[in-house]
């Protein structure tokens, strides 16, 4: 069975900075710790956390939204891929990431639900607290 994780996180950024961590290789990896590929190029392949997680680039809108076809290790070689879609929002003096992660497998679910927290919003906000932007 196939589920859907949302979630909605502000931090202490602009929605254009947001998007630009996720979508530069180099700030992506400062948040994940390990190596990234990424584009903002339709059709390009991005993989991050030494290739536990990998896909392709599906569509981009400069500053404002990622749409992702996205698997983890944790997949089946038989589930279909996931969507990630990620829409930045800029909210006040702060930016909003809205999340939606559709069609995760259920075995995986729990642990992409809590890794979002744990490797992706968490570091995330230790980065822009500590960084030099």
């Amino acid at each position: 069975m196939l589920k859907t994780i949302e979630q909605s996180v502000h931090f202490a950024a602009s929605a254009a900075e947001l998007y630009d961590i996720y979508i530069n290789p180099a700030r992506h990896a400062a948040i994940t710790g390990g190596k990234v590929k990424i584009s903002p190029r339709a059709g390009s392949k991005f993989s991050a956390f030494e290739g536990m997680l990998s896909g392709e680039m599906l569509f981009t809108l400069p500053g404002q939204m990622i749409v992702q076809r996205w698997r983890s290790c944790e997949f089946y070689a038989t589930d279909l891929d996931s969507i990630l879609m990620l829409r930045f929002v800029q909210d006040g003096k702060r930016g909003r990431i809205d999340m939606v992660h559709a069609n995760v497998p259920k075995q995986d679910f729990a642990g992409v639900t809590r890794g979002w927290e744990k490797y992706y919003w968490k570091p995330l906000r230790a980065y822009l607290k500590h960084a030099k932007r």
